[in-house]
């Protein structure tokens, strides 16, 4: 007998998984370098925007410098070790770290100077930005080497393979950095010849910002979209979008912004406020008031005592020969004006940085009128150019030597400016002035600053000149780091203060403190006047300090 065959049910095969091919390794390690190469030059821009920004608005760009790069630096390390507990989840978490370093270093500049303007310290955050923006950049290549190592193709089996690996690795690691020191060449480049001067800080920072969202949510969404579930695709593309948008309101807003700061920074009476290659200026002030000017946010000339400030730098300095005048800064042509109030002058030059002060000197109705039309005259010759590079080789060019040389430049404990106060400038300066000429310098405050008044009187010493210093009083011209809010009166920049001279002459004999026989009628100075500034002076000196040079400036903030 034959058993009927019992078809039994076919048990259900598993099947095997089907494994996702690779992308070819080239369509992974190529866009991965090229967005380690846009975020280096945003890292960088995001460094030197706050290095920048805190030179102007706090002072000393050394100390501000080593401040941003010190705490950045530190802040990397720290954001590599918290980098670990995202490798897991390197393609969202890169995703993040992109998304807030876009807003957090785009929006650093608006914030730092929002801060600097309405609360008028501004020091505790360039620390807070230096080191969110640091923790965010060091989290960068950790995650960036977990995305660029899915893609690489894997090796071959036994020690080779192993091999194979750590060489991959290697290159790896070098392709990593070339990108990143590559992007940061470039954002250097980039930050102040285009982005500086086309965009400004506050937009640039900005455009960075949303150039590194682009980038960095790109890769991920894109590249990466494989590693990503629905979830944390829909987190990125919010997150993304939302930092965008704040970014595009911000730049939208951001001349509004910077409107409404600049009167919080210089009050409700801002005439002019240009942006030129080298600083901010900006003009307060009635259309029938004397006109105060701010460089960089410190008062350079406050119109209604600035002839006390310049009476007592010019004239002192014209009691001898004085028919040839060099004049070092003075781009507001109130020194000019002095100098050209003397009949027997032939010659004025001035030797300035900036046109654009000179510009604005020569066409503001305002300032033309306070400087007398000094740059109409046809003594008048202005040079721009750095004036310890012009005076290095005055030497040969000059047919004749300059009677009388003033120094009026911001003061030595600006950083920018602490070369013109050094040994060596001072030197140039003996070359190019007559044997029996005088030379006038604006030292600082006496009393603000003694240690920086008197180091400039041991250095004219150190460059052989023999030295008679003095002082002026009245409103105090803030060259102190930001606008001119406090004052040694503790004020609000109205008070009184005091501005300290040196009058300087080569040799040993310190020059007699008097005005020439031909000085004009003047509203601040007499004889009496004189002798009365320099045992003002002199009371405050002290210990002799040692003199400034190049390559060891001893000129605090």
């Amino acid at each position: 007998m034959i058993e009927p065959t019992v078809t039994m049910p076919p048990k259900r095969v598993r099947r095997a998984p089907v494994r996702r091919p690779e992308p070819p390794r080239g369509t992974v390690r190529f866009p991965v370098l090229a967005v380690v190469f846009v975020c280096a030059a945003c890292g960088l821009v995001y460094e030197l925007e706050l290095v920048a920004l805190a030179s102007y608005l706090i002072g000393d760009s050394v100390t501000q410098a080593s401040v941003v790069l010190s705490v950045m630096v530190f802040a990397m390390g720290v954001g590599s070790l918290l980098a670990k507990a995202l490798r897991c989840r390197a393609a969202v978490g890169f995703g993040l770290v992109e998304a807030g370093l876009a807003l957090i270093g785009g929006t650093s500049a608006l914030v730092l100077y929002a801060a600097f303007a309405w609360f008028g310290e501004s020091r505790y955050v360039l620390v807070a930005f230096s080191l969110a923006i640091g923790v965010l950049i060091g989290a960068e290549i950790p995650l960036l080497m977990s995305l660029i190592q899915r893609g690489d193709r894997p090796g071959r089996s036994g020690r080779k393979a192993s091999l194979g690996k750590q060489d991959d690795a290697a290159g790896t690691v070098a392709d990593l950095f070339a990108a990143d020191y590559v992007g940061a060449l470039v954002g250097g480049l980039a930050f102040p010849f285009l982005l500086l001067p086309w965009l400004g800080q506050l937009t640039g920072a900005l455009v960075t910002g949303a150039v590194n969202a682009v980038a960095g949510g790109g890769l991920v969404l894109w590249v990466f979209r494989r590693d990503l579930t629905a979830r944390s695709r829909a987190l990125l593309v919010a997150v993304n979008v939302a930092v965008l948008a704040v970014l595009a309101t911000a730049t939208v807003l951001v001349d509004d912004f910077e409107q409404a700061a600049r009167r919080a920074v210089y009050g409700e009476r801002v005439r002019v406020a240009v942006h030129t290659e080298l600083q901010e200026i900006v003009v307060t002030g009635g259309r029938e008031d004397p006109p105060d000017l701010f460089l960089d946010g410190r008062l350079r000339v406050a119109g209604q005592d600035e002839y006390r400030y310049h009476e007592a730098l010019v004239h002192p300095a014209m009691n001898g020969a004085h028919a040839r005048v060099l004049i070092v800064g003075g781009g507001d042509g109130m020194a000019a004006r002095e100098a050209l109030r003397y009949p027997t002058v032939r010659s004025v030059t001035v030797v300035e940085l900036d046109p654009g002060v000179v510009r604005l000197a020569r066409t503001d109705p305002a300032l033309a009128r306070l400087n007398g039309q000094a740059f109409r005259d046809p003594r008048v010759r202005v040079v721009h150019a750095d004036a310890f590079h012009w005076l290095r080789g005055a030497t040969d060019r000059l047919q004749e030597r300059y009677d009388v040389v003033i120094s009026d430049l911001p003061d030595p404990g600006i950083t920018p400016s602490a070369k013109l106060y050094a040994q060596e400038f001072y030197g140039l300066v003996a070359q190019v002035l007559t044997p029996s000429g005088r030379f006038a310098v604006h030292a600082g405050s006496v009393t603000d600053r003694p240690h920086t008044y008197w180091t400039v009187d041991t250095t004219l010493h150190a460059a052989g000149f023999a030295t008679r210093p003095y002082s002026a009083s009245g409103r105090t011209p803030g060259f102190a780091a930001g606008p001119d809010r406090a004052d040694s009166a503790g004020g609000t920049g109205r008070g009184p203060g005091d501005w300290g001279f040196l009058l300087a002459v080569p040799g040993s004999r310190p020059p007699a403190l008097g005005l020439a026989p031909d000085a004009p009628r003047l509203r601040s100075l007499g004889p009496d006047t004189l002798e009365a500034a320099a045992r003002r002076a002199e009371l405050g000196r002290g210990a002799e300090p040692p003199p400034s040079t190049l390559v060891h400036p001893r000129y605090g903030s």
